[in-house]
């Protein structure tokens, strides 16, 4: 299975995941630079999505929202 993410990469060259990968076994990986800088909303919504996930599941707030699916 191929598995697209977004990664940002600081001025040393050192690869920062946005998400959690998990891997069963060791894979080979292709790295594409993109022209432009990350935009930093982007990236902290990325980052805080994991922590407020514990909010968001929660079965009071999928009954709040529940009429907008």
């Amino acid at each position: 299975m191929t598995q697209t993410i977004e990664v940002t990469i600081d001025e040393k060259g050192v690869v920062h995941l946005t998400e959690a990968l998990k891997l069963k076994s060791v894979h080979r990986a292709l790295l594409t630079v993109l022209d432009e800088p990350p935009d930093e909303a982007l990236e902290t919504t990325l980052l805080s999505e994991s922590s407020l996930a514990t909010d968001w599941l929660r079965p009071e707030e999928e009954e709040a929202w529940a009429h907008f699916q």
